[in-house]
């Protein structure tokens, strides 16, 4: 058997260390693409405790904007690491670098004209700063996805509060290992007074309104 490493305390993943690369220019520019597609590429950022709805919303804003015409695509915190991201488990290192890497994926996926939709816990202010980092300004929507830890417990299908509480999985954010709230959201959802319809609706409306997409 193959057992995958996470960092070790103090490792950078996200050093460079791949020598004599050079960046290759295409001949199709983001530009032609936005043009192309109707829509401008931005990455909308889902942030909050596991069970607040993160992926609920953004699957049901994926398919209002893929019926409106619009090309969008979901990357789910759950879906990543059976993947990409399988290699880390949820260390405060192992998370820095699981939200560096899909924040490189969504920074290509809003190159490419999309509106990239991602659900993450994301629990460090600083993890989500460096994804708005390394994309242009105006690329990075930061939706605090606003719920609160009873309710999220309450809705635990899986049962990962409980087994949280009873000491069976470590560093559990919002229980064991802390949750920093965003400062200043672009937008927040608060998913225990509405339906997940009308929190959907409420990205949408807020990409209308920034005109990245048009209006119905």
């Amino acid at each position: 058997m193959r057992f995958l490493r996470s960092p070790a305390v103090g490792e950078d993943l996200a050093e460079q260390k791949a020598t004599n690369i050079t960046w290759h220019a295409g001949q199709v520019e983001r530009r032609d693409r936005e043009l192309l597609f109707g829509q401008r590429g931005v990455t909308v950022w889902l942030t909050g405790l596991s069970g607040s709805g993160k992926s609920t919303i953004a699957v049901g804003a994926e398919k209002v904007l893929l019926d409106r015409g619009r090309h969008a695509y979901v990357l789910d915190g759950d879906n990543i690491r059976h993947g990409l991201n399988k290699n880390l488990g949820f260390s405060p290192a192992d998370r820095t670098e699981n939200i560096r890497r899909i924040g490189e994926v969504a920074k290509l996926l809003t190159d490419g004209g999309m509106v990239a939709v991602t659900a993450f816990i994301s629990p460090y202010r600083a993890d989500r700063d460096q994804v708005r980092a390394i994309l242009q300004p105006g690329d990075f929507i930061e939706v605090l996805v606003d719920c609160p830890l009873e309710v999220c417990e309450q809705r635990d299908v899986k049962g990962l509060y409980q087994k949280a509480r009873a000491g069976q999985i470590p560093e559990f954010t919002g229980i064991s290992a802390p949750y920093e709230p965003p400062l200043s959201p672009e937008l927040t959802i608060r998913t225990h007074t509405q339906p997940a319809e009308e929190s959907a609706q409420q990205v949408l409306s807020h990409l209308e309104a920034r005109g990245i997409v048009p209006r119905a």
